[in-house]
């Protein structure tokens, strides 16, 4: 790649708190240790397919105030369309990765660090091989599911969102003697779900990597309720599925289809089984990516930025900046980018929240597969 002088920046896919600490620290790093010049690229690969190319320049005046502060990216960023089939007005679908390659060569940029999840990343690091272009991956999602990495940017903050949610819902649950049902995201993890419910003392926890059945969630919570407490909570996570293995998704205006109604459906599915007990859910939604980032993603993110600028000035180029081991290391991005890294069903998070008595689906997967069938197996009869 030759000597760096300019450096191409970018967040790509859903957002998150922290993005732009880590904008920053790339900033920071770039400027006053190598003297580069750095631009930041809007709306993500837009920014380089569009046309007019849509960027500006960062420097340290731009973060001489709050932006560390600050949730969401100032630069956009965008999680549709595909670049290599992209949706036309004309209905049809052109292959347009070799504009976001033009776009770079045009802002004579000489390396690109890209801000984004597994899906993303994977997206933007296809492009750049297609391009020669040198590129560094940093990990960000609520999800957490990223590969080679144990914490993404934004999945503390979430966290402490959905938490501060159980603390605001369990007086109003325990005034009222209610089931306070918390749908929270993830995706196909759990990650939130199960760091979140243990933090906010959930009784049930629900997550996509284990089986549940209705009668093991009625057993916990009368079990609750006969040790004396009047109300309960639960967390599930947005992927997880109905008993009978279906996904609960719900249809956008634009024609994508999401998850969403999970919490729905354990509503009435629980208002069977405990008629005397009143059952309300709360889907917490994208309030889950918004606010400022807490002190770990503002520490999570400063690092990455600060590694990522240095792997470039090293020349290493197809690798994500990763937390392992108490520091900040990276890993070469094609294991980063193999699809989403769920939760272990053995892990010792599981294993922490069955020793605090809560229900997290399960303990012998075949008692679920059983309950599923015979569940399918009633409903084929009565239909």
């Amino acid at each position: 790649m030759g000597d760096i002088r300019r450096l191409g920046v970018l967040t790509s896919g859903g957002d998150c708190a922290g993005l732009n600490a880590v904008i920053r620290a790339v900033v920071q790093r770039a400027v006053r240790t190598y003297g580069w010049k750095v631009l930041g690229i809007k709306d993500g690969t837009m920014g380089l397919m569009d046309r007019p190319l849509q960027y500006r320049e960062l420097d340290l005046e731009t973060f001489s105030g709050g932006v560390l502060r600050e949730g969401g990216t100032l630069l956009g960023t965008t999680n549709k369309g595909d670049p290599f089939n992209f949706p036309m007005p004309d209905g049809t679908f052109r292959d347009r990765s070799m504009d976001f390659v033009d776009g770079f060569n045009r802002l004579r940029l000489d390396a690109l660090v890209v801000i984004g999840g597994d899906g993303s990343m994977n997206i933007v690091s296809r492009l750049c091989e297609r391009g020669g272009i040198g590129m560094v991956g940093v990990p960000k999602t609520i999800d957490n599911d990223v590969h080679g990495t144990d914490y993404a940017v934004g999945f503390s903050t979430a966290c402490a969102v959905v938490t501060d949610a159980l603390d605001r819902l369990q007086p109003t649950a325990a005034s009222h003697h209610r089931v306070m049902i918390l749908e929270v995201m993830g995706r196909d993890a759990g990650h939130i779900a199960i760091n979140s419910g243990i933090a906010g003392g959930a009784d049930v926890i629900l997550i996509p990597e284990v089986g549940y059945t209705l009668d093991g969630i009625t057993r916990k919570i009368r079990g609750v309720l006969n040790e004396g407490r009047s109300h309960a909570l639960i967390v599930v996570a947005e992927g997880v599925r109905t008993e009978s293995g279906e996904k609960a998704t719900v249809a956008q205006a634009d024609g994508q289809i999401r998850y969403g109604g999970i919490g729905q459906y354990l509503t009435h599915a629980l208002a069977q089984r405990l008629p005397d007990v009143e059952t309300r859910v709360t889907v917490l939604g994208h309030v889950q990516r918004g606010g400022a980032p807490d002190a770990r993603d503002r520490m999570l993110a400063s690092s990455f930025g600060v590694h990522a600028v240095d792997l470039v000035a090293a020349g290493q180029f197809g690798r994500m900046v990763a937390w392992q081991n108490r520091g900040v290391t990276s890993v070469p991005l094609e294991e980063a980018t193999i699809g989403p890294r769920s939760l272990e069903p053995d892990g010792p998070l599981i294993g922490v929240a069955r020793g605090l008595g809560t229900y997290v689906g399960e303990e012998d997967p075949a008692r679920a597969t059983e309950t599923t069938a015979e569940t399918e197996g009633t409903a084929a009869a009565q239909s």
